[in-house]
This record gives structure tokens, sequence and C-alpha cells, in this order.
């Protein structure tokens, strides 16, 4: 294999796909990078796969000799990133063993202007197939990539960070021809993002042929979403997300590069059925106000269990935040509220909960919904997006 390309480009899709190298590989070629070269279609591709997730991308080239090769991602990808811009040349060799125990080796040699390098690498053959999407098996949903970023910067945060907790360690789609619903939940939150996806005529036509598209529902990892979510930022291109579903399987294909994830198998919670539909109180505050007051007092918050209580007082149309950290300190907070049904008794939540609510929402103002003190606590923008955020409170002694 011989190939010629520009650092750049051999750099930039590397970062890409090193997000899917596992740090601690089960495997030693699951540490590699896959590495294609086609000398027909003048194309490479690189493909990294941790088993679960699996990225792939391709670039234009200069390819001399085909061939494929698995490389260690992690310092081929230093090496380049660190190699002067220009053109780099890429050539492998195989190298025989001393004698009939010693495996033949194979070496790659990246020669660049400032100099030349070399890196052991590993037979293409060891390397996992990446899962594949037979053509007319599962047609592809095609959704804009501005719905997709919308709806994952607005739930992705709720996800449970225990993988051991199954279908909460994702995020559940619901797709329709109409837009996407994300949910996503780690048993103490709830946040769920509606988005339109105003799809062309084509697009709708499209639509309707794929399977079972009136509703579709599936859960998908969030780690895999987090590199959807990257990978759409860093391409910044109008062009439609292809959505491939095949048994186990989910295949995000973004023009050249595919995002390739298991589905998460089980039932996810009726998360509507949590949503109270009737409040006793409900209060507009300021966004920026109001997370700045909980950025402050989350200082001493988070020396006791992240935990701040909120009384409100609809007389003087405030509420008062407040924490006690005992033998660190306490602290107080008034904010200007526009409060309207009953005063609600003394509540308290985890101020990071509320926090990571806020931080999402572009909306300048927020409406937050109580019942009673061990209800749920709906969150909602007053305008732009259509988001509902849960936060169950907790439970103080006194």
């Amino acid at each position: 294999m011989k190939l010629v390309c520009a650092q750049s480009d051999l750099s930039t899709n590397l970062s890409l796909v090193s997000r899917a190298v596992p740090s601690r590989p089960t495997h030693p070629v699951l540490a590699n990078v896959l590495l294609t070269a086609d000398e027909e279609t003048q194309q490479v591709q690189l493909t990294a796969f941790d088993l679960s997730v699996g990225i792939r991308t391709s670039f234009a080239a200069q390819v001399e000799e085909g061939g494929e090769i698995t490389l260690p991602a992690k310092i081929l990808n230093e090496i380049v990133s660190r190699m002067p811009e220009g053109q780099i040349t890429l050539e492998d060799r195989a190298e025989d063993g001393e004698s009939e125990e010693v495996e033949t080796s194979i070496i790659a040699t990246l020669t660049s202007s400032s100099g030349s390098y070399t890196v052991r690498g590993m037979e293409a053959a060891d390397f996992p197939a990446l899962p594949e999407i037979e053509e007319g098996e599962a047609k592809a949903i095609y959704l804009p990539p501005e719905a997709l970023i919308e709806g994952l910067r607005g739930c992705l945060f709720a996800c449970s960070p225990d993988e051991t907790k199954q279908v909460l360690s994702g995020v559940h789609l619901k797709l329709d021809r109409d837009g996407i619903e994300f949910a996503a939940t780690d048993g103490h939150r709830l946040a769920v993002v509606e988005t339109v996806t105003n799809a062309s005529e084509d697009e709708e036509e499209e639509y309707e042929d794929a399977s079972e598209a009136e509703e579709l529902e599936v859960t998908v990892p969030a780690r895999a979403l987090r590199e959807l979510e990257r990978m759409i930022g860093m391409r910044q291109s109008p062009e439609p997300v292809a959505l491939h579903l095949d048994g186990g399987q989910i295949v995000f294909e973004l023009g050249t590069q595919r995002l390739t994830s298991r589905k998460l198998e089980g039932m996810y919670p009726n998360y509507p059925m949590l949503i109270p539909n009737q409040f006793l109180s409900e209060i507009n505050l300021e966004r920026r106000r109001f997370l700045s007051a909980l950025e402050r007092i989350a200082v001493l918050a988070d020396q006791k269990n992240h935990i701040v209580k909120c009384s409100v007082d609809r007389d003087s149309q405030q509420i008062y935040l407040s924490v006690e950290a005992q033998d660190v300190g306490s602290g107080r907070e008034a904010l200007p509220a526009q409060i309207s049904g009953d005063d609600p008794k003394e509540i308290a939540f985890n101020v990071r909960y509320v926090m990571d609510i806020l931080k999402t929402m572009s909306s300048s103002e927020v409406k937050v919904k109580l019942n009673d003190m061990t209800s749920p606590v709906i969150l909602t923008p007053l305008s732009g997006q259509k988001q509902t955020f849960l936060v169950m409170p907790v439970q103080v002694r006194a």
C-alpha cells in the first residue's frame, strides 16, 4: 500500500475515528484504527470500533497502491497531528519474523517534509467487521441535522452515567413524519425535547416509504449520540442525516461519515405518565438570574450533598434559596418572580440538576410548576424550543 494525502485531512479524520477506540481494549487490535486505501476511487477510509460504537470516515487521497492495514490509533494520531502542514506519504511493508514462531509484522512509514516515522501495525484481517446494513434490508429515514442537535443538546445531560442501568443510559427517540421526540432520565430527573423536522416533499416521500415510518421508537446509548452530536457540529452541513435500523443495530450516515451503534434493549419507562397535568403553583423567573443565583449558592451546597432549599412568598413576589452547610457556612438568595396559585411549602432539590436544565435552555424566562414538597417539579422555557424538564424534590429532615 502506498498513498499521498494532506496532513490536515489525515489528522482531522484520525481525530474523529479515534473517539471510538476503547481506552482499555479487550483485544490488541481494537486499540488500532483500520486504514483502507482504494486505488480505483482514490479514497482512504478510516475505521475504529470498540464492539459497541463504530466510526468510519473517508477522504480523497492520491492512492498509488491500494491495500489495508491496522495501526495503533493513539500513537498514529499523535504523530500525524504534530507533523507540519503539507503532503504525507504513507506506505507499508511486511517484515518477516526471525523464526517460524515469530509472526510476520507490518511496518508503516510516514514521511513528511520534516522527516519520517515508522509504526508497527497488525493485519487488517484481525480487525472486527463493522456491522453493515444490507442494501434493501432497511430503508433510510432522513433527519435534519439541526433537529438532531437541538434534541441531543436538550436531553443528553439527563442520561444515567451508569451503563448497568441499561435503557436509562441512553436517549429514547420517537420518530414520525412531523418530528422527533427525545427523552432521557436517570431516575431523578427527566428531559423531553420535541423537534419539528420540516421535511421537504421529496424527504416526506422517502420517509413515508421507510419501514415503520408511522411511528418508530428506539433507545440509543448516550455515548454514541454524544459522538453523533460532535460529528454533526464538526461537519456543519445542512445535508440530512440518514438513519438505518437493522435488528439490534442503528447506523447514522453523514455524507462520507458513518456512526454505528447497538440499540439498547428493554422497555423504556412510560415517562409521559410521570409528568403531572395540574399544578398548585406556577412561578416565572428570569433564567439567567435564576442560574446565577444557583451557581453562587452551589458553592456551599456542594459541601452538603448539593441540596438547596426553596421557599416561595406570593405576597412579596419573591422566591428564596437557602443552604446551610454545617461547619462551613450558610447562604441565602432572594429572586423576584411572577407567582400565581397557592404558596407551596418549602421544597428542596439537587442544585446541580436544576443548573443543568437551565444551561440547556435558550429562553430568557423559565416557568417552574409546583404541587407539594414530594411531587415532581416541572420546568419549561417560556419561548422557543418545546422542552419539558422534571426534577424530583429531595426530602430533608427538619
